[in-house]
């Protein structure tokens, strides 16, 4: 099989679509001969912050010295990222390679009369194969959706399950209250791990406290005790957390203050498992720590920033970090959203920072919302939208609107960052040149 050939076959899994349950991915994984058993995991739940607290914790866990496995959804730029060890993408060897094995597997049960496994089943198996075959110390593993029925969590007790900011997204699979969807994303706590949660509204607290008192599992809250002295920063923020003082992240974003507190709640329940993690490690990885697509500044003059604020959760943390950031400032906005996102809410949370508003397609994906689409949704409630054509119209119209030091803001779906990204690339190397 070659790589493209991997990538065709992946795509071609679409059909199967979102099936929650385990039966599926357990009988898969049985077939692999149950890759997960012989691994170590932080599990990762929540509905933001996710990927952010994976890539602090597993960045210090590097710098400790550890063999760290990823696994992460959605992807930036490609297919690999999903799967990295100690930073690294998974070779494209190694991803045909297991993608035949995963193949014959899928076809295997098939035959037999067994559903065919959904494409996040056949990710997920994968991952566990290849993380075990790359003899990983530990797997920091994020959940898809949700955390009960999600395929991730086929694993037995993690050592650390952790519990990101919670709120309402994907609805029409978790549960319409806060309450519903955080009992599914507390369903990843499991008897003999330890459990570490960002601070949460008072209802998903009480379902999450219900949950590690019943399985008699120690809860650790992050932000209980105060973050102090934090100097803010678009490239470098610095804070104090319960007895460590300046520590450094280079993610920008106010709410990566409240992530990285989470990240190291986590690292020191890790040290509570039996794990090494000096101070100076832990400093190093917070400090280290990259994460494309969450508030990442692409270019300066005019400042050109992209986030993945995608649902209503995250819009407000967004619009929290513009009237932070961005005081005074002209922005104009791109906006790309799927349209089973509450596209409203992001809209009636962010609409009214911008000057000027460009909405596009997210390309290559069945789920995008068109742009035009869009801008009649904004037009409702901001007098100056423009739905683009293009990635590259929306950067090259959002420069031409845009003095020296106004602002540019890209965000909604990060299925589209990815392009926008490898675009802004391109010009600025057409521009130095």
């Amino acid at each position: 099989m070659k790589y493209q050939e991997a990538l065709d076959y992946m795509d071609s899994l679409k059909g199967y679509g979102i099936v929650p349950g385990l039966d599926s991915i357990r009988e898969l994984c049985r077939r692999l001969g149950n890759p997960q058993d012989g691994l170590r995991f932080v599990h990762v739940a929540g509905t933001n912050g996710k990927g952010s607290v994976l890539a602090y914790v597993s960045t210090v866990l590097q710098c400790a010295g550890y063999r760290v496995g990823r696994y992460i959804s959605p992807t930036i730029r490609e297919y690999r990222e999903r799967y990295q060890v100690n930073g690294r993408m998974i070779t494209q060897k190694d991803l045909c390679g297991l993608t035949e094995e995963l193949k014959a597997a899928c076809e295997s049960m098939v035959e037999e009369g067994l559903p065919h496994p959904t494409p996040f089943e056949v990710e997920t198996a994968l991952g566990f194969l290849y993380f075990n075959r790359k003899k990983c110390d530990i797997v920091v593993l994020e959940t898809g959706m949700g955390g009960r029925l999600d395929a991730t969590n086929v694993i037995c007790a993690a050592q650390v399950a952790v519990l990101t900011s919670i709120s309402m997204d994907h609805m029409q699979y978790l549960g319409n209250t806060l309450t519903a969807i955080a009992g599914e994303k507390a369903g990843i706590l499991k008897p003999g791990c330890r459990v570490v949660s960002a601070q949460q509204e008072p209802e998903v607290m009480e379902v999450i406290r219900t949950r590690a008192e019943q399985l008699q599992v120690p809860l650790t809250v992050a932000e209980e005790r105060p973050v102090g002295r934090v100097r803010y920063g678009l490239e470098r923020q610095r804070f104090d957390y319960d007895g460590m003082r300046d520590l450094e992240i280079g993610l920008a974003g106010r709410h990566q203050i409240g992530n990285a507190a989470l990240a190291v709640e986590v690292c020191r329940a890790l040290t509570r498992c039996g794990y090494e993690i000096p101070e100076k490690a832990l400093r190093q990885g917070l400090r280290e720590t990259r994460w494309p697509g969450r508030f990442t500044v692409l270019s300066k003059k005019p400042l050109f920033v992209a986030d993945g604020a995608h649902n209503e959760d995250a819009a407000k943390k967004l619009a929290q970090s513009i009237e932070f950031y961005f005081t005074n400032k002209r922005i104009i906005y791109i906006i790309g959203v799927l349209k089973d996102k509450e596209y409203e809410k992001i809209i009636e949370h962010t609409a009214r920072y911008a000057d000027q508003i460009l909405t596009v397609t997210p390309p290559n994906n069945p789920r995008a919302m068109g742009g035009y689409e869009l801008a009649q949704e904004v037009a409702r409630v901001h007098p100056r939208v423009t739905a683009v054509d293009s990635l590259e119209e929306a950067v090259e119209l959002s420069h031409l609107l845009a003095g020296r030091e106004d602002v540019i803001l890209a965000f909604g779906s990060l299925s589209y960052l990815g392009r926008l990204m490898e675009i802004m690339e391109e010009r600025e190397k057409k521009r130095k040149a």
